[in-house]
């Protein structure tokens, strides 16, 4: 079976104040049918341009995209078996929900009776079956966000595509809209492409996830493989905290050149079998854990997140630190910030 998806090769050059700004750089990709996807990055890393490129609003300058096993580089956005979620859900505000749900079909000119039915069963997929006569000002933040989701799927699109369409929302409710997101994709099973900057989401949501950095994919993987084996110091500080030792020091403590111990996976112990003993400098708390920063020898800075439970040390207390060899997770050179 085709993939929903597949990127070959592709790049993305732009002219800006007279030179060349590689925004995409040689990216290969491929995504299933029916995976919810996500394109993970810092800002001006790519991700935004590569799901342009699948939508048809920006032009590869090199490479080809294709959609279920079909070419799909040179045509428009209206050709494409896509539909495209932003994230100011650019809602007519003249018309109500319903005429908003209804825009697309006709625009393709489907009857106004089926096209009615069509997106009123649409509002009941997405939970919005008595707004259908309200305008999107009479509408909160996650309301008109579901609208802009059943306006986007009524034309059954082989893939949606949505581009940081939480980013709006205050906390509370992105959190919720991550969960209502994920089970309206599994109900659908199509596949589903987001890009957004914010790795509790990705990590929320996402079947796999594609994380960028300068134009380049750094790392294709599960979330939980891609926080506890990170192929790159730059994939490893992205998602979330990470103890990074290079140079003298990772050989000294974990035979690496270069390697990751993530903070929870450190503990504090007596000082027989321990790793390494320093002194403690800061203490950040975090709700549901200590975070202790511990200068260690070899101008080491390590970082112990400990329960909320467990015993506290104080600032200048030396302490001895012990992990398992497990903890330990080689890593790759990695593009610079």
């Amino acid at each position: 079976m085709a993939h929903a998806v597949s990127l070959s090769q592709v790049s993305c050059v732009f002219v800006s104040a007279g030179r060349a700004v590689r925004a995409v750089d040689d990216v290969t990709l491929d995504i299933a049918a029916g995976e919810f996807f996500t394109l993970l990055g810092p800002s001006g890393s790519g991700k935004t341009t590569c799901l342009r490129m699948i939508g048809g609003f920006t032009r590869p300058t090199a490479g080809s995209i294709s959609i279920y096993g079909n070419a799909v580089s040179a045509l428009p956005p209206f050709a494409r078996p896509v539909t495209t979620v932003f994230q100011d859900y650019a809602l007519f505000p003249h018309m109500t929900v319903l005429e908003n749900v209804a825009y697309s079909l006709m625009v393709r000119g489907v009857p106004k009776v089926e096209r009615e039915q069509r997106a009123s069963e649409m509002l009941e997929v997405v939970r919005l079956p008595d707004m259908s006569k309200r305008k999107p000002a009479q509408l909160s933040g996650g309301q008109r966000q579901r609208v802009a989701l059943a306006r986007a799927l009524v034309s059954e699109p082989k893939v949606l595509l949505l581009d940081e369409p939480l980013g709006a929302l205050d906390l509370k409710l992105r959190e919720q809209m991550q969960v209502e997101l994920k089970e309206l994709q599994r109900r659908l099973g199509i596949t589903f492409v987001l890009v957004t900057h914010d790795q509790h989401e990705a990590f929320s949501i996402s079947d796999r996830i594609g994380v960028f950095n300068q134009g380049r994919l750094e790392q294709v993987d599960s979330p939980s493989a891609l926080y506890e084996r990170p192929t790159s110091r730059f994939v490893a500080e992205f998602l979330g905290a990470a103890n990074v030792l290079e140079h003298e020091a990772a050989l000294a403590l974990t035979g690496y050149p270069t390697a990751m111990i993530r903070p929870e996976r450190i503990t504090i112990g007596p000082s027989s079998s321990a790793r390494i003993s320093g002194q403690v400098e800061a203490i950040q708390y975090f709700g549901s854990f200590w975070r202790i920063k511990v200068r260690c020898p070899l101008a080491v800075v390590l970082m112990v997140d400990l329960p909320v439970s467990s015993v506290q040390p104080a600032i200048g207390d030396t302490v001895h630190l012990h992990w398992d060899a497990s903890a330990v997770h080689p890593l790759r050179p990695s593009v610079s910030v």
